[in-house]
């Protein structure tokens, strides 16, 4: 894979960034796939739940695309933004981006993502999600 450089979205910020660690790597030294799939859906999950305003849960993930491994070292910054709001789910598109060499600043887009979530209410049973206005 050829890593195509790219700048950071400036005109949102990130939902989470985080840097992986040696613990995080899979057998060929690379940071694990389900690693990274836990990034995302922590990032998703804080834009639905705020977008509802109640608590969520993950009950699809609808498409993963891993374009680049990422390494120890690298910044991850997830990108999420709800795409669409049904009765009582919501469905999150998340971006990751990581940077590395951060003296050269290199960034490239690693991973994307759509998820869906359905809002709960205290109970733990399915809450219709309010719509913006």
């Amino acid at each position: 894979m050829t890593a195509t450089p790219v700048q950071l979205p400036a005109d949102r910020q990130p939902t989470l960034r985080i840097m992986p660690m040696p613990a995080d790597t899979n057998a060929a030294g690379d940071i694990f796939g389900g690693w990274i799939m836990s990034q995302v859906d922590i990032a998703g999950s804080i834009v639905a739940a705020r977008y509802a305003k109640t608590r969520v849960v993950t009950v699809a993930v609808n498409e993963f695309q891993f374009h680049e491994p990422v390494f120890v070292g690298d910044i991850i910054s997830c990108y999420a933004n709800v795409t669409r709001v049904g009765r009582t789910s919501l469905t999150v598109f998340v971006e990751v981006y990581a940077e590395r060499n951060v003296q050269a600043e290199l960034c490239i887009k690693v991973t994307q993502a759509t998820l869906t979530y359905v809002a709960l209410d205290k109970h733990g049973k399915p809450h219709p999600v309010a719509t913006k206005s």
